[in-house]
C-alpha cells in the first residue's frame, strides 16, 4: 500500500471513531482527542523538465517530507510558506493557503561555471584580486579552493589535531577570509579534501598506509581525519566539500596493496561506505557533498581495479565531477588518434556516458582542462558542457586563468 493510501486510511479510521458507541466518552471529548492536525498536502518535487527530485526536503513551518524516489511527498501541515530544499540545488519557496491539497514544485540544479583556487591563488592577495576580478567579468560564478591537497598538506590554521602533530599543516590563508571575500562577489564556494593519497598520515598512522603516501581505505578509521577536515570547513563557511582522491590507489602502489586480491564489489563497497559516512556527518553541518573521479569510469564497464562506480558513489553524493581531460586519453579513443585535439568530442562523450550511470538527483559538474590547451580549445570543451546542460569545473594546477578562455553570460545566452 502506498503512503499516501495508508494516510488516507488512517485519515478514514480516525473519523469513523469519533460516530461514538455505548461506553465510550462523549463525542465531544473523543473528537478533540483524535483530531489531526494540520491539512494533508501531496505534492511532487521535479526539475525544470518534469523529471522527478528524489531526497529534496519539503518544509512547511514545522512540519517537513523528504521526496520519494519518483518525486512525491505528503504530509500534514499548517498552511504558510512551502520551502523546498536540497543541497547542490537552488531552494525554491511558494506560498501554501490550504486550498489545494496537491502541489507540484519545480527547482533547479546549482549549475556552476567554477575556477580552481589552489593554494598559489588563495594565499596571494593581488593573485587572489585577480581571480575575483575574472569572475566578475565573466560567467564564473564559484570557487574550488584547496584546504587539503595532494601530499597531505593543510593550507589553514586547522583545529583538527592530527593535521598539526603529523606535521601536514601550512598556514598559507585565512578560508573565513577567502570565504566571505567571494561571497561579497556573489560566489559559490566549494573546497577540495585530498581524502586517500596522504604521504603526512601514511608517515603518522604507518598502521593505516599501503606505502609512502597511501592511506588503506578499508581500515576505517583512517576515514575520521578526512571527515573532521570536512565538518570544520563546512562550519568555517564553505557551501560544499569535495572529495577527491577518495579511492583505491593506481598503478605501481595497487599491486603492492592488496587491493586487486579484493572482488570489484568488495572495493566499491568500502568506497561507497566512506561517502556514506562522510554525507551523513557533513549534511548535518550544513553543507553540501561532491567528489572528484577519474573520468574514465563513467566510461568503462567496471571499477579499474580502484573502487570507483557511479551507480555505487552517487548514492551518497549531492554532486558528482569526472576529470574530463582529453590530454589523458589514450589514442585511439573515440577512435582518435590524439583525443587531446578533440575537446568537444572527448568531452561530450564522457559527460553523456557519466548522464546515463549517475543516481537520479546528482547534480553532474565535471572538471574540464584548462592546461596544455589554446584558450580556443578551453572554450570548446566549456561548450561541450554547456551544450549538454551541466555545470563546469576548470583545472589548472597554479591557478592560472586568461580571460580569453573564458565565456560571459551573454556569451553563453546567446550559443
Amino acid at each position: 500500500m502506498s503512503r499516501r493510501a495508508v494516510l488516507i486510511t488512517i485519515l478514514l479510521l480516525l473519523a469513523g471513531c469519533t460516530s461514538g458507541e455505548e461506553g465510550s466518552a462523549g463525542a465531544g471529548d473523543l473528537a478533540a482527542a483524535t483530531t489531526v492536525p494540520g491539512i494533508q498536502l501531496l505534492g511532487k518535487v521535479t526539475d525544470p523538465s518534469g523529471i522527478p527530485v528524489p531526497r529534496a526536503t519539503v518544509t512547511v513551518g514545522a512540519d517537513s517530507a523528504v521526496t520519494a524516489p519518483d518525486g512525491w511527498f505528503d504530509m500534514l501541515a499548517t498552511p504558510g510558506p512551502l520551502q523546498v530544499d536540497k543541497p547542490a540545488w537552488v531552494g525554491v519557496e511558494s506560498a501554501w493557503d490550504g486550498s489545494n491539497a496537491f502541489t507540484q514544485v519545480a527547482m533547479e540544479p546549482r549549475r556552476l561555471r567554477a575556477l580552481r583556487v589552489g593554494a598559489e591563488g588563495a594565499g596571494d592577495d593581488e593573485r587572489f584580486a585577480a581571480l575575483l576580478t575574472l569572475a566578475d567579468e565573466t560567467a564564473i560564478n564559484a570557487f574550488v579552493f584547496d584546504t587539503k591537497q595532494e601530499g597531505g598538506k593543510v593550507f589553514y590554521d586547522t583545529e583538527v589535531a592530527e593535521a598539526h602533530e603529523s606535521g601536514a599543516v601550512v598556514n598559507v590563508y585565512d578560508p573565513g577570509e577567502r570565504i566571505a571575500q567571494a561571497k561579497e562577489h556573489g560566489l559559490y564556494t566549494i573546497t577540495r579534501i585530498v581524502t586517500f593519497e596522504d604521504s603526512y598520515r601514511a608517515e603518522f598512522r604507518p598502521e593505516e598506509a599501503y606505502d609512502g603516501k597511501w592511506i588503506n581505505p578499508t581500515n576505517t578509521s583512517a576515514w575520521e581525519y578526512p571527515i573532521a577536515l570536512g565538518e570544520e570547513a563546512c562550519r568555517l563557511g564553505f557551501d560544499e566539500i569535495q572529495f577527491d582522491y577518495v579511492r583505491f590507489p593506481s598503478e605501481d602502489a595497487a599491486q603492492i596493496s592488496g587491493q586487486l586480491e579484493m572482488t570489484e564489489e568488495e572495493r566499491t563497497t568500502v568506497i561507497e561506505g566512506f561517502l556514506r559516512a562522510a554525507q551523513e556527518r557533513i549534511h548535518a553541518e550544513g553543507c553540501a557533498v561532491s567528489a572528484d573521479v577519474f573520468a574514465i569510469v563513467v566510461s568503462a564497464n567496471n571499477d579499474q581495479g580502484i573502487g570507483q562506480r557511479p551507480e555505487e558513489l552517487t548514492r551518497h553524493l549531492d554532486a558528482f565531477s569526472p576529470m574530463v581531460y582529453p590530454s589523458h586519453y589514450s589514442p585511439g579513443w573515440l577512435g582518435l588518434d590524439d583525443p587531446n585535439e578533440h575537446p568537444y568530442d572527448v568531452t561530450s562523450d564522457a559527460i553523456q556516458d557519466a548522464q546515463e550511470r549517475i543516481e537520479q538527483g546528482v547534480v553532474l559538474r565535471p572538471w574540464l582542462q584548462a592546461f596544455w590547451w589554446t584558450n580556443d580549445q578551453i572554450r570548446t570543451s566549456i561548450q561541450a558542457a554547456e551544450d549538454l546542460g551541466v555545470g563546469w569545473i576548470l583545472w589548472n594546477a597554479v591557478s592560472n586563468f586568461d580571460r580569453a578562455a573564458l565565456p560571459t553570460d551573454a556569451e553563453l545566452a546567446a550559443s
